[in-house]
């Protein structure tokens, strides 16, 4: 199997957090940028939400705990002084800046890890926005580590396939792919996102569409029961049982170079088949895809895992967001304080999935008790206790 060369690890947090770009004029500097963006996080990370809960939150913290945050005198900004600034940082850069304490370069095998790329809508932006895109942000998300590896804001007012698309290729620029895999959906099938993938030294595994017609009608036809035997197929069924309803998933891969369509560094084709039954009736889908990935690198078993953590972007980031961050809540609006509060909630999520917390609603309430312990996230050297 191929694998990446060793590197360094990942830079902490607080170091990162001192690399973005000050905006404001240094002889009206009083608090350090660092300082506040980690206050920031922490708030967060106790459950409160908006510009005016974090500077509420600061301003009730004990001396010790601000002063570990970068404010020695423990004076804390005020809500205005925390709009101007999220209002004029650099999104990019900060989004830039935060991603190199979750991607730690590595030695990773062939196929080891899935990035899910999707985009968001920030719902509290639309009463004020009405000509915005349907989506402002577009995030690579970690399946495996569950968290976010980029951030990019949609700025093109376009419909949501079209907005997503525009961004797309800056987001994979900013990664380093050897050892991964671009999962998404149908949109994101395309011969220049694919191949600007491969080129990078990743692998892609992606929903086939109407959207590409002729690349669809190739696997209707493959997968007809009544076309030819396939070659060198593979095959795998699961039966799962939850939430009041049982799910049979069944996926059929194949690597016959007779049925390999022309399309950049595709390995295999599939098919995937859902059942369910709902209300006492059964329900069926059946989805189409293709990969890079040979056989030898990912079995039937390895592509249906790959595709159902797919999804994990929406359950553990999109979702938490926007219900226990309160991201679809939030009125911040102007400037760059939507993108730039987005990339911070997104950092208060990374960190609680890198320390091994999923249930988030209850991590923040904890939190809220004891904040030293979400401060203590911030510094990966001296761990939060559970």
């Amino acid at each position: 199997m191929e694998s990446t060369p060793p590197t360094d690890t990942a830079t902490s947090l607080m170091t990162a957090l001192g690399t973005v770009p000050d905006p404001r004029r240094a002889a009206s500097i009083r608090y350090p940028l660092p300082a506040i963006l980690a206050l920031a996080v922490t708030a967060f990370l106790c459950a409160h939400s908006s510009v005016l809960a974090i500077a509420e939150w600061g301003a009730r913290q004990p001396t010790d705990l601000l002063d570990r945050l970068g404010f020695p005198d423990g004076q804390v900004p005020c809500q205005s002084t925390l709009h101007r600034l999220f209002c004029t940082l650099d999104a990019r850069a900060l989004a830039a800046a935060l991603g190199t304490a979750f991607d730690a370069p590595a030695t990773r095998q062939r196929g080891e890890e899935g990035i899910a790329i999707d985009g968001k809508a920030q719902h509290g932006r639309r009463q004020f926005q009405a000509e915005a895109s349907v989506v402002q942000v577009l995030t690579a998300f970690c399946a495996e580590r569950s968290v976010v590896l980029a951030e990019e804001p949609v700025e093109e007012q376009a419909d949501k396939a079209e907005a997503e698309l525009t961004v797309a290729p800056r987001v994979i620029q900013q990664l380093e792919w050897r050892g991964r895999v671009l999962t998404g959906d149908a949109l994101y099938c395309q011969r220049e996102l694919c191949q600007q993938v491969l080129d990078r030294g990743g692998d892609y595994l992606l929903i086939v569409k109407g959207n590409q017609p002729t690349l669809y009608h190739t696997l209707l036809r493959t997968f007809d029961p009544q076309a030819r035997p396939l070659l060198a197929c593979q095959q795998i069924r699961t039966i799962e049982k939850g939430h009041g309803r049982i799910e049979i998933r069944e996926l059929r891969a194949t690597a016959d170079p007779l049925a390999l369509p022309d399309w950049p560094g595709v390995a295999q084709l599939f098919r995937l088949e859902r059942a369910w039954w709902e209300h006492g009736r059964r329900k069926q889908q059946v989805r189409y895809g293709i990969t890079s990935l040979p056989p030898a690198i990912a079995t039937a078993q390895r592509l249906l895992q790959l595709k159902r953590r797919h999804w994990l972007t929406e359950n553990r980031g999109h979702r938490a967001k926007d219900v226990s961050l309160g991201e679809d809540a939030s009125l911040v609006h102007t400037g760059h304080g939507p993108n730039v509060c987005s990339v911070l909630r997104n950092t208060a999520l990374s960190l609680l999935h890198r320390a091994g917390h999923h249930a988030i609603t209850a991590r923040l309430r904890y939190h809220a008790q004891y904040p030293q312990e979400a401060v203590a996230l911030l510094f990966p050297s001296r761990p939060a206790h559970a």
